[in-house]
């Protein structure tokens, strides 16, 4: 028989412990001190309780914690010694029933990780989806984080553990997140479409308009009508979107979406998370036969990336006005123009700005991501809500120097384009480090025509600066740009700067940043608030109308535009609690 929380919430001490015996290997120590925490509001509330327990109790505590579990396809499961979670672990896994040659591969990780860190490989080998990982995956994971810094791999172990005690969490109180593997399961889905190069290597590309892009539009579309939306369609420039009408005829709606393209091997969740979250909210409502005092549209956005073709925001953009009809003379990498495509997918281009919405019609925008940085994952709390997404400014930058011998010419007579441009990048990693939240990057670099034998004559570089406001942004461009100049002038080079991109930050709506503080804590997750460093496509929708992003929690560091790109399905179960509570919140205040 499962547990429930009332039960745990008015158990003694001594019963509440065993209630939770098993959660962490041979550590009851963790729950036992958890429970002081009690009530607990929910299962969040629990995991996060246990989280700060383990946060809070040493290196010598989680060093013992993480050395208190067994290897994968170890000693102990050749024994059968290994407790009974963990054997059910490693069987979902596949690991008790390896080839020799997979046991002995695995068994030369084990002691190369223990020889370099002194604490055993631990990965939650249920993955993120509770089904169990291959073990393909397992020992990529092994031969990847093999790599790792010390710091940087006890804090994943720890991890990995938490994730480990929630899905045993999960089993001892009966709990499946339902909706959250149906959002996992839309987007495995989505995932099989991949445009040519990509598709046939494993790799996830969805570029606008190619056949790829256009097999995810029909698929979304299918899902949206399984959902139940009232209306589902494709426009002009490719969104996909579905409306769920609101009770009353001339109801306002609630818009909501993100983008369904990618870059080029990228991950599965961003964007598409929030297109999926929403979708199993309006499920929801349908299968309830209910309705709302306003309506709902998911805005699949077909473009965002910039990939194919230089009009990033394409899809957002043109939602409020802001289709630029030069980019239909834009060629991709193979010729074909935007026009071309366009055509060739059936999208009428005179219909484009018919598309564009009445924001007198729309109550706001939210939009659900995947955070796409390590913060969330490193302070152990799965939901977080954005106060801003940055604004930004981009620069492609040339220093001129003059080109000498290496050899002949004297240190302190060099006019070296390289090394001033290596100055500016330790003075800019500072700059932007002094405000905290802000952030610099020389993301490109190069020294046209150089020798290994010639002092560097030119190097050109690009700057991408980017705070969670205007003045901040600008502050920050201001000192570096002016530090670039005097530079240049110190060391006798010649400096030319080329704006190529300005956004400003979109500040989340008050109101409506609150919607979202208030739906995180129903769910008894901790209040915890960011900026986003990424755009997004509220910012467009930003320019008419309120709105407000929610972030989700990243695996493997947070890191995105990646293939290793992932999150649990526990995490987008709580991303869609936390939007159905959203919608709770609205129908309560315009009833």
């Amino acid at each position: 028989m499962s547990l429930t929380l009332e039960q745990l919430n008015s158990a003694s001490p001594a019963d509440a412990a065993q209630m939770l015996d098993g959660l962490y290997e041979h550590s009851p120590w963790i729950a036992e001190q958890a429970l002081n925490e009690r009530p607990f509001t929910s299962l969040a509330h629990l995991k996060h309780a246990m989280c700060e327990v383990l946060a809070h109790a040493g290196r010598d505590a989680q060093l013992g914690l993480i050395r208190a579990h067994p290897e994968l396809a170890g000693k102990a499961m050749v024994s059968k010694t290994l407790t009974a979670e963990s054997t059910n672990e490693q069987s979902k896994a596949g690991l008790t029933d390896c080839t020799p040659e997979e046991f002995a591969k695995i068994q030369k990780l084990n002691a190369d990780y223990n020889a370099k860190f002194g604490w055993p490989f631990i990965l939650a080998v249920r993955g993120p989806r509770g089904l169990g990982l291959s073990k393909k995956q397992i020992i990529d994971a092994f031969e990847r984080r093999l790599f790792g810094h010390p710091d940087m791999e006890l804090q994943e172990c720890l991890r990995n553990i938490h994730r480990i005690a929630e899905i045993r969490l999960n089993d001892k109180f009966g709990v499946a997140p339902a909706l959250g593997h149906q959002v996992w399961d839309w987007q495995e889905q989505l995932a099989q479409h991949s445009d040519p190069g990509f598709a046939e290597v494993g790799q996830l590309t969805v570029t606008y308009l190619t056949d790829a892009h256009r097999a995810c539009a029909q698929r979304i579309m299918k899902n949206m009508r399984d959902c139940g939306f009232d209306e589902v369609y494709t426009d002009a420039v490719g969104n996909v979107v579905g409306r769920y009408h609101p009770a009353t005829t001339g109801g306002k709606y609630l818009m909501t979406g993100s983008h369904y393209d990618t870059v080029r091997n990228g991950g599965k969740y961003d964007g598409r998370l929030g297109i999926f979250v929403p979708m199993a909210c309006v499920q929801q409502l349908h299968q309830q036969a209910k309705r709302l005092p306003f309506g709902i549209e998911v805005v699949a956005f077909a473009e965002e990336e910039g990939q194919r073709y230089k009009a990033t925001f394409l899809g957002s953009g043109a939602l409020i006005g802001q289709f630029n009809p030069a980019w239909l003379d834009q060629q991709d990498a193979d010729g074909i123009t935007m026009r071309a495509a366009m055509q060739n997918a059936g999208l009428c281009i005179d219909d484009i700005p018919k598309i564009q919405r009445d924001p007198a019609q729309y109550l706001g925008f939210v939009e659900v991501h995947i955070e796409q940085g390590p913060v969330l994952n490193e302070v152990n709390i799965p939901l977080g809500v954005v106060t801003s997404i940055n604004g930004s400014v981009r620069y492609l930058c040339e220093v001129i120097g003059t080109a000498s011998h290496a050899g002949t010419t004297p240190m302190d007579r060099r006019r070296d384009a390289a090394c001033a441009v290596a100055e500016l990048a330790l003075y800019m990693e500072q700059r932007a480090a002094q405000d905290g939240d802000s952030v610099g990057t020389i993301g490109q670099l190069q020294v046209p025509n150089g020798s290994i034998n010639v002092v560097p004559g030119r190097c050109t570089f690009s700057l991408d600066m980017r705070a969670p406001t205007d003045a901040q942004r600008d502050a920050l461009v201001a000192d570096v740009m002016s530090q670039l100049n005097q530079i240049a002038e110190r060391r006798g080079v010649r400096v030319k700067a080329e704006l190529t991109m300005s956004a400003d930050a979109a500040p989340s709506a008050p109101e409506w940043q609150a919607l979202w503080e208030r739906a995180v804590g129903a769910l008894g997750v901790p209040l915890f608030k960011l900026p986003s460093g990424a755009g997004h496509d509220a910012m467009k929708l930003h320019e008419v109308m309120p709105q407000a992003m929610l972030f989700v929690r990243g695996e493997n560091g947070g890191i995105s535009h990646n293939p290793r790109e992932s999150t649990t399905s526990d995490d987008m179960q709580l991303c869609v609690d936390a939007f159905t509570h959203v919608l709770n919140q609205l129908t309560t205040e315009l009833s």
